[in-house]
C-alpha cells in the first residue's frame, strides 16, 4: 500500500486555556470540535477549526514550542481582516500586508507567541511562484 496524505494539522503550545478560548474562538472565530484532558487537573489539548482549518491547541510540556509560525493559504482575506477589526479585540488590530511576492497577508500572535499568517495570493499565483 502507498503513502496517501490527508491533511496537516499544527500543533501549537499554549499557557493559558482561558486566554487560548478567547483568541482562537472569541477573536479569530474557530469552534472547538473537541477536547481532551487525562485528569480534570491536567493540561487541555484541543482541536479548534474553521473554514477547513485545523489546529491543535497544547498545554503539555514538549508538544510543541511556543512562538511557532504557521501560514494559511486562503480566499477572503479581506472580509476576514475586516472581522477581526470589527471585534475590537483589546490584544490586537492586525494590519493587511501586500507583500513583494504577490500575496497579501493577516499576521496575528496568540498568547503564547505562537505567529499565525492568513495569506491570499494574487489571481494567478501561488506559494513559491517566483514570477
Amino acid at each position: 500500500m502507498s503513502l496517501s496524505y490527508l491533511r496537516t494539522v499544527p500543533v501549537l503550545r499554549s499557557f493559558d486555556e482561558v486566554k487560548a478560548r478567547e483568541f482562537y474562538c472569541g477573536f479569530l472565530g474557530f469552534t472547538v470540535d473537541w477536547e481532551h484532558r487525562y485528569e480534570l487537573d491536567l493540561p487541555l489539548y484541543m482541536q479548534v477549526s474553521r473554514a477547513g482549518i485545523n489546529l491543535h491547541i497544547s498545554e503539555h510540556h514538549g508538544d510543541a514550542t511556543p512562538g511557532s509560525a504557521v501560514r494559511f493559504e486562503v480566499k477572503g482575506l479581506e472580509a476576514f481582516h475586516a472581522e477581526l477589526l470589527a471585534k475590537s479585540y483589546k490584544n490586537m488590530r492586525p494590519g493587511i500586508e501586500r507583500q513583494e511576492y504577490g500575496a497579501w497577508e493577516v499576521c496575528v500572535i496568540d498568547p503564547a507567541g505562537n505567529k499565525l499568517i492568513f495569506c491570499e495570493y494574487d489571481e494567478g499565483r501561488k506559494a513559491g511562484d517566483s514570477r
